[in-house]
């Protein structure tokens, strides 16, 4: 499961990561914004602490679990933006920049444990 492909989506992910926690620093917190701001802290980088795990799986089930995490936690992520960018908008191209990104490593995450099943069929077949 290691690999260049993988290293370069571990760096991908924790890159993301980093660009979100960026990302807040420029939203001025209110009453609205605060929890928006928390939780996408938690998924942004949840994220990437998850597809760190997956590399690192004991198994294809492992690992088919953990990038399933990481697929969950990403969107859940795009939603944030989403909430974000209605609530301040002084954020809303930065967010816009960033909804793409999590967009992609959504489709990443599909396709990875779309083959990885694929594979665990074939191998259990």
């Amino acid at each position: 499961m290691e690999g260049k492909y993988n290293y370069d989506l571990e760096e991908r992910t924790a890159k993301f990561a980093e660009e979100i926690i960026k990302f807040v620093k420029t939203i001025q917190l209110s009453e609205v914004t605060r929890p928006l701001v928390s939780q996408i802290i938690r998924s942004g980088s949840s994220q990437a602490a998850n597809y760190y795990e997956a590399v690192e799986a004991e198994s294809t089930k492992d690992f088919i679990h953990k990038v399933n995490i990481s697929k969950k936690e990403i969107k859940e992520t795009k939603l944030w933006l989403r909430l974000l960018a209605n609530a301040y908008e002084p954020c809303k191209e930065a967010g816009r920049i960033l909804w793409k990104e999590a967009h992609e490593l959504n489709l990443i995450f599909a396709s990875i444990v779309r083959s990885s099943r694929n594979n665990l069929k074939i191998e259990n077949s």
